[in-house]
């Protein structure tokens, strides 16, 4: 804890103040700042030079205004102490202001009180609050790099410009995407919100009872709420193709192992949870859609003219969904198996195999057993194509 927080919470205790209480009203021990002089809000700044005035234009519409407010104003104004507005701050990772910085607006105030609002009315309580934040900051922190890099290399090779060149150039043409991406964003997060209740929420218990027929007597991973497919793909010498490679080239093979993973998982009806390098971790909700997933997986990377073949592996049992990613043992047995896979082939265990057994659009052949570490001795089985096309891509 720094010096700087340990003084806040000092005052905090010593007023009476716990987190997202009220502060600013009496009896609270915290006064909101004094309004600042118009010289100190606008200080003055000489002659600027067109690139700084379309920044301060674009930021000024980003962030709702200029910036006027320090940080105790903006806490008292949404009626909280400041130890509670930090802590807020800091779930949507915002870094770390000090006393006399003039770095807020009076939407970051609206939206520190939209947050409070919630934790107050009894909607959320503050450990969900603050773990709700903390999603939308580690989200959109992601969402907004890739987006910048996006449109960096776009303007490099459509305009032939440097990549120096092309991040300075951004700054003038990003004004005119800003309402068409914020459209899409909202747009997204409303679909994507909706097939996330039906597939956490609604058919959690149908996956639970697939669970139990197909994983009866195993009871190590009982307690995890959610029954899914878990998979792995994982590229084949990536890391010595990566050391061959420029920066341009690398880029491209990594870019389009993303895309070529996401649109297969998409269409196979799962999730992908995350990349990690050359490796993409993706679930389902069914047996058989894991099925179809890691085995589409394996069919175009064997086939990709560019990328190398890949190992999967795909394991159907529950696990913990917590902060946007997954845990429990049927993950990391998951990632065990794809290590023991040959490329272009996919593995299951051999529960997952009595779950797709007598299902004829796959066939398994059992392998020979294998010693696996956290798993003693397990029988991994290849998964190949029964009947049936699979996946239809467009």
């Amino acid at each position: 804890m720094t010096d700087e927080d340990q003084q806040e919470r000092v005052e905090s205790i010593a007023t009476g103040t716990a987190a997202f209480d009220h502060a600013g009203s009496p009896g609270s021990g915290v006064e909101a700042a004094p309004a600042l002089p118009a010289a100190d809000r606008h200080p003055p700044t000489g002659a600027m030079s067109a690139e700084r005035l379309a920044m301060k234009a674009l930021e000024a519409r980003l962030l709702g205004g200029e910036r006027k407010l320090r940080r105790r104003e903006v806490a008292a104004g949404a009626g909280l102490s400041l130890l509670s507005a930090r802590k807020l701050w800091r779930a949507l990772g915002f870094p770390n202001f000090g006393d006399e910085d003039v770095a807020f607006t009076e939407r970051d105030q609206a939206a520190l009180s939209t947050v409070v609002d919630l934790v107050r009315t009894g909607k959320l309580t503050e450990e969900a609050a603050i773990s709700v934040t903390r999603s939308i900051g580690q989200m959109t922190d992601r969402m907004v790099v890739w987006q910048i890099e996006a449109l960096v290399e776009d303007m490099v090779h459509e305009q032939g410009v440097t990549d120096a060149v092309a991040r300075k150039r951004l700054v003038n043409e990003l004004p005119a995407l800003v309402d068409a991406l914020e459209e899409v964003l909202v747009y997204s997060w409303r679909r994507q919100l909706n097939a996330g209740v039906q597939r956490l929420a609604v058919r959690a218990e149908a996956g639970l009872q697939a669970s139990e027929e197909g994983r009866e007597g195993d009871e190590d991973d009982a307690p995890l709420p959610l029954a899914r497919a878990v998979g792995f793909a994982d590229l084949v010498s990536y890391t010595s193709l990566s050391r061959r490679m420029n920066e341009k080239t690398l880029a491209r093979l990594v870019q389009r192992f993303e895309n070529k993973c996401a649109e297969i998982i998409s269409v196979g009806g799962g999730r992908l949870v995350k990349t990690v390098g050359d490796e993409v971790l993706y679930i389902a909700e069914t047996p058989a859609a894991g099925a179809e997933i890691s085995l589409a997986l394996a069919e175009a990377f064997t086939e990709d003219e560019i990328l190398p073949e890949a190992r999967v592996a795909m394991v159907w049992g529950r696990i913990l969904s917590r902060l946007g990613d997954i845990y429990g043992p049927t993950v990391n047995l998951a990632a065990r198996l794809t290590t023991l896979a040959d490329p272009g082939t996919v593995l299951v265990d051999s529960m997952t195999a009595s779950a797709l057994e007598h299902d004829e659009r796959f066939v398994m052949i059992p392998q020979d057993p294998e010693n696996v570490r956290g798993f003693g001795e397990i029988n991994p089985v290849r998964l190949t194509r029964g009947r049936g096309k699979g996946l239809i891509l467009d």
